[in-house]
């Protein structure tokens, strides 16, 4: 029996250079709406303003229509957004006044695994939305590019999908209500509670295919200690209540649990037992001074 192959790589390359502008907007709306979304969104963001130290220029690469851009540097920072879709850069341009924190960025069109700038360029990269994973057979070329725009002393943060992600099981059992009266308790005192019964890992939605790549966050980290790089931070987003979206939605309700969750989700996130299978894991290092 004659079976179809699988895409390669620079078949979902294409797709990219094509989104349209119905996905382009799909994908900026991906961290608005919801409180699941907001959660996502807001422990990403809280990630990049922990590991955003002043520059004079920073790279958001890969960067879709620049949700996360303005988090990089700070406010005199002068931003770059690059991204092979010309519709992904348009939507940033429509919705960077939403977010804008100092200068707008530049948005060029490009391709990230060979990046129209100079080696070390940057203070600050950020290569988030698992742009690795679906560079797919691309994926070492494009970290190696990342890594060779960011000057000594810099930062460069990558975002990771290793797993299928997870829940708590004992913020999973509680009854919604009572979840939420929990999570007002000291923040100590639930990661206590939620590491004394475990997690479980969600189910995989659907295979992955010859496009995406799942890479471990420990590989990233290691990879980049052994070539001279000071590993910051990494965290699981959401192992606690990430694809939980009644409950998340709940806690977003009340702004004590919904503080204490953010913090939660942190805590658990450090911990590189989480790491594994978490849907995603975002990664902060620092290339040494010469």
């Amino acid at each position: 029996m004659r079976t179809r192959p699988r895409p390669t790589a620079p078949a979902a390359l294409d797709r990219y250079h094509e989104t349209d502008r119905y996905r382009a907007e799909r994908e900026w709306a991906r961290y608005e709406g919801t409180g699941q979304r907001d959660l996502w969104r807001e422990l990403r963001e809280r990630f990049l303003h922990r590991h955003s130290a002043p520059a004079r220029w920073a790279l958001d690469l890969g960067s879709g229509p620049g949700r996360f851009t303005f988090g990089l540097g700070d406010e005199s920072t002068r931003k770059v957004a690059l991204d092979v879709s010309r519709e992904m850069l348009r939507s940033g341009r429509r919705h960077q006044e939403l977010l804008a924190k100092g200068p707008a960025p530049r948005w060029v069109r490009g391709d990230g695994r060979a990046p129209p700038f100079p080696p070390a360029a940057f203070g600050s990269v950020a290569l988030l939305g698992n742009s690795l994973g679906f560079a797919g057979a691309s994926a070492d070329r494009l970290r190696d590019a990342a890594m060779a725009l960011v000057a000594p002393g810099g930062t460069l943060v990558v975002e990771v999908a290793p797993g299928p992600g997870e829940r708590s099981r004992y913020l999973t059992r509680l009854p919604e209500t009572a979840m939420v009266r929990f999570l007002r308790a000291p923040v100590a005192v639930i990661v206590r509670r939620v590491m004394r019964e475990g997690f479980d890992r969600i189910p995989y939605r659907r295979e992955t295919n010859g496009e995406f790549r799942r890479i471990s966050a420990e590989e990233l980290s290691r990879f980049l200690v052994a070539h001279g790089w000071q590993v910051l931070e990494g965290l699981a987003v959401a192992p606690a209540l990430g694809p939980l979206a009644a409950r998340v939605e709940a806690a977003r309700a009340d702004p004590k649990a919904w503080d204490h969750l953010l913090q939660v989700e942190e805590e658990l996130g450090r911990q590189p037992a989480r790491w594994d299978a978490a849907a995603a894991v975002v990664v902060a290092a620092r290339r040494r001074p010469v």
